[in-house]
């Protein structure tokens, strides 16, 4: 009988030393987990950039993008990059248009898109 009731106690002390610093890893949150960035093609000439805050703190965001007119283009290429700041209350997510309208008829691409959001110090 002794040994048996050792065994379950062993037993339970183990599974508790297994289970609680598991739990306590899931208990913190980081912005990464909780802060998102999605992109769409929209028309011929747009990109939709959206950033979304699920974070139960408002969060300040930046985003910066990359508009390449006439990439294969010596003569013709042209870099313009682009950026906005945005401030995202719980729950909330804002939009910002990358659109390669600038490049006219030219060919033309979007990329170099960088994203980041800290909290707010307000």
């Amino acid at each position: 009988m002794r040994s048996t009731t050792w065994a379950r106690r062993a037993t339970c002390a183990l599974a508790i030393s297994i289970c609680l610093p598991a739990l306590a890893g899931h208990s913190k949150k980081s912005l990464a987990d909780c802060t998102s960035f999605d992109q769409n093609d929209k028309g011929d000439d747009t990109v939709e950039l959206k950033l979304k805050n699920s974070c139960t703190i408002p969060v300040d965001c930046s985003i910066s993008w990359r508009i390449v007119c006439a990439p294969d283009s010596k003569k013709r290429r042209a870099v313009h990059d682009e950026s906005a700041k945005v401030s995202l209350p719980t729950g909330s997510e804002d939009v910002k248009i990358a659109s390669a309208a600038i490049c006219g008829d030219d060919a033309w691409s979007i990329g170099s898109v960088e994203w980041s959001c800290t909290p707010n110090n307000d």
